[in-house]
């Protein structure tokens, strides 16, 4: 990148951007504002200035604990209070919060840690079975601290040492002197997962946290009278960083603890009792908790909220069902590991509300969105051309920016995921004259059959309209004439089991899709597999189904 400098500026450019910024302010100017959290025992609430108070202590813990600057810091939790008080402490002090995702293989997990060479892990009571499972295989871990309000000695576990997080709380000094900390700084690091290969490391810096922080803010036109409620798992991607912009702007903040897919309706409940206007998830989750506000006879009223759906292309039916039941607007948006997450943001722009039906609106909020202020987005084809941003021309999505990684730590397979500067998404897609981004597929998910290639993403969200239909997933398997078919997975409701043929979800699909389009036979399942994210695992079908249509061909 050819860097031009002119006149020196008379800005105190050496005011670093970090992450205990955000908490101070938050304390300083809004003390009494409640964080809300959801243990085992029930609900629970302090304040930004109980948060901080308690945070200070954590930065002294950690120095006692023998941890320094640069070191990294694991942490295996849920999405509760005392995760959001270790965002800001570990890397308050300099050092680096490793977020564990406890929904990954031991393997990989013990990779992960030994990797980031992890000094220290901090692990919720009900998680010490995920620690102990990797614990003789860790190499630079030192000790455990163990996230209880027990006393550590009615806990059993075989970890060594372990130390208590609240007695070690209690005994610390209660203030501390924050250190000015580069802002290039990693300030919390995440491994990619559903990915072949090993886990990559992705490291975030207190300058990309903070820069992310305050674009979500603006998209999201947050305030302090909002309420924020954190669904996505704070383990990866630092849950989206949406609370941190919470923070930032003194909103109140719902934190969930842990929380099963089985009884997404206690979450409404949550919501509707807070009374939240933010939110963001997946369509994994936010799926079944429309399907619990269905049962309802009284429907939560959620009118002005504004909840983030990431991960998947929303479902129409989704979107539209929140909004005639609840109120509440789905906001597509798009993102990754790499990214911090936020890449786009989907709103309906000023000039073409009074230009579209209600329709078209409707397919509009389908897309991806439009890029957010400070990253760059283009397509490209096979060879690095850029394409036309004619709505048409589908290529790799590439993205550079303040917050996209520019590398991996550590790994040798960084070159080949980076070209000319960007970071290669993997995923294809194409840029209408509008600016809306829509994704395609991913690369590898593309269907490509007797040359031509086929969406499955389309194929999907057209299928999971059917009223009958829970989820739905679509995938290319061999085909020996046609090199891949499109192959559908569908999970029916309950009440439906049993009650759908194969050939009325093809005719609910047909008047959307040319002929050759459409998928060659549905599959009824239970359930579609997904990633430690909440994505549709295609490579399990894939290979689960790898043989389905030359065993059909040779009855």
């Amino acid at each position: 990148m050819n860097i031009v400098k002119g006149c020196p500026s008379t800005s105190m450019n050496d005011y670093q951007l970090n992450t205990t910024t955000i908490i101070r302010h938050a304390a300083r100017n809004f003390p009494e504002r409640e964080i809300v959290y959801r243990t085992p025992q029930g609900i629970s609430r302090y304040n930004y200035g109980e948060a901080y108070a308690r945070i200070k202590r954590l930065a002294n813990v950690l120095g006692k604990l023998g941890i320094n600057p640069g070191d990294r810091v694991g942490v295996l939790d849920w999405n509760t209070h005392r995760f959001y008080e270790l965002y800001f402490g570990i890397p308050g002090i300099g050092a680096v919060l490793l977020q564990m995702n406890l929904r990954i293989a031991p393997e990989e997990l013990s990779y992960v840690v030994n990797h980031s060479e992890t000094k220290m892990i901090f692990v919720d009571e009900s998680l010490i079975p995920v620690a102990e499972a990797i614990a003789p295989s860790l190499k630079t871990v030192r000790g455990y601290v163990i996230m209880t309000d027990k006393n550590l000695a009615e806990v059993q576990t075989k970890l060594s040492p372990v130390y208590s997080y609240e007695e070690l709380l209690k005994e610390a000094e209660p203030e501390y002197k924050w250190p000015v900390i580069d802002e290039t700084s990693a300030y919390s690091a995440c491994y990619t997962t559903g990915t072949t290969g090993k886990p990559k490391g992705v490291y975030y810096s207190h300058r990309c946290i903070y820069l992310h922080t305050m674009e979500a803010i603006c998209y999201l036109g947050l305030s302090w009278k909002d309420c924020y409620i954190q669904l996505v798992p704070m383990f990866h991607a630092q849950g989206w960083g949406f609370f941190f912009s919470a923070t930032f702007m003194g909103a109140k903040i719902v934190l969930p603890g842990r929380y099963m897919v089985e009884d997404l309706g206690s979450l409404v409940d949550l919501m509707a009792s807070e009374q939240v206007t933010i939110g963001c998830g997946a369509p994994a989750i936010f799926m079944p908790m429309l399907n619990y506000i269905n049962t309802l006879k009284e429907k939560p009223d959620f009118r002005g909220a504004r909840l983030v759906s990431g991960a998947t292309e929303p479902p129409l039916v989704m979107a539209k069902g929140w909004k005639e039941l609840t109120g509440a607007d789905i906001i597509h948006a798009y993102g990754a590991t790499e990214t911090t997450p936020l890449v786009t943001f989907n709103l309906v722009k000023p000039d073409l509300e009074t230009g579209l039906s209600d329709d078209e609106k409707w397919e509009l909020k389908r897309k991806q969105g439009i890029p957010v202020t400070g990253l760059d987005v283009k397509i490209v084809d096979p060879e690095g051309k850029e394409l036309p941003r004619d709505g048409k021309s589908s290529g790799e999505i590439l993205i550079r920016g303040p917050w996209i990684t520019g590398s991996y730590y550590n790994d040798s397979r960084t070159p080949e995921a980076f070209r000319d500067g960007y970071w290669k998404s993997g995923d294809a897609g194409t840029i209408d004259p509008n600016g809306y981004l829509k994704i395609t597929d991913r690369v590898k998910d593309l269907i490509k059959s007797g040359g031509e290639w086929i969406s499955s993403v389309d194929l999907e969200n057209a299928i999971m309209a059917h009223p009958m239909v829970l989820e739905a997933t679509v995938t290319g398997i061999y085909h020996p004439k046609w090199e891949e078919r499109p192959l559908a997975f569908v999970v029916l409701k309950e009440e439906f089991k049993d009650k759908v043929a194969k050939e009325e979800i093809i005719d609910f699909i047909s008047s959307k899709f040319a002929k050759w389009q459409l998928p060659d036979d549905v599959v009824f399942i239970d359930e579609v597999p997904k990633t430690s994210v909440g994505k549709f695992n295609k490579k399990v079908l894939r290979e689960r189904y790898k043989d389905y249509f030359v065993s059909k061909l040779n009855d």
